[in-house]
């Protein structure tokens, strides 16, 4: 689960760097991050101390969350700066929902050619795909969430990222309050659960 979680934050953050080309900055592409190559994006918190954390913290269980290293963004190459910036911040969730959506619908090829362990390999990290979702729409710096609720705020640079600063410890902490992460596992479940109606799976 912990290389597909990799290859998942690989295509959320593509998501978010193929946004920012269509919306007119290449600061992404020039960078080399506009790609499929997960040693591009890997972050040492996010996507390597994070979540080998939650993975041998006692009762994690399947929580396993993370994130990859932020794609950079120009917003003064972006046509409609607040627009563009929440598209760019959304497009890493979306990514995230389309690829859950796949994998379900591969998880059900697989119950029909009777391949039962690609079926549940498929249906868990269509889980984690989704948890990941929700989990970066939270509004706290780095999060895509806190991207949306900056403009929304019309928060000024200075603020976001004198908050962004303890970013990392307010996640922890957050995420150490049992309704946050009741509410992060009944919202993944839920749409797990109807993504996989679509395909006749229960």
């Amino acid at each position: 689960m912990y290389l597909g979680l990799l290859v998942l934050l690989t295509f959320h953050e593509y998501g978010h760097a193929w946004m920012a080309l269509q919306c007119g900055d290449d600061t992404a592409k020039q960078q080399g991050r506009c790609s499929l190559n997960p040693l591009v994006h890997i972050d040492p918190i996010g996507t390597v101390f994070l979540p080998l954390l939650m993975i041998f913290m006692p009762g994690a269980g399947r929580f396993l969350i993370g994130w990859a290293r932020p794609v950079p963004v120009n917003p003064h190459n972006l046509r409609q700066p607040q627009r563009d910036d929440i598209l760019i911040s959304l497009a890493g969730p979306v990514m995230n929902l389309i690829l859950a959506v796949v994998l379900m619908g591969l998880a059900r090829l697989a119950w029909m050619v009777g391949a039962e362990s690609v079926m549940k390999l498929c249906s868990e990290t269509a889980y984690l795909s989704l948890l990941l979702c929700f989990f970066n729409l939270l509004p706290i710096p780095p999060l895509d969430g806190s991207h949306v609720l900056r403009n929304l705020t019309r928060m000024s640079y200075e603020t976001y990222y004198s908050i962004a600063r303890y970013g990392f410890i307010i996640i922890i902490v957050v995420l150490q309050f049992p309704p946050v992460r009741a509410l992060l596992s009944g919202v993944t479940v839920g749409t797990w659960e109807m993504i996989g109606g679509w395909f006749g799976l229960t």
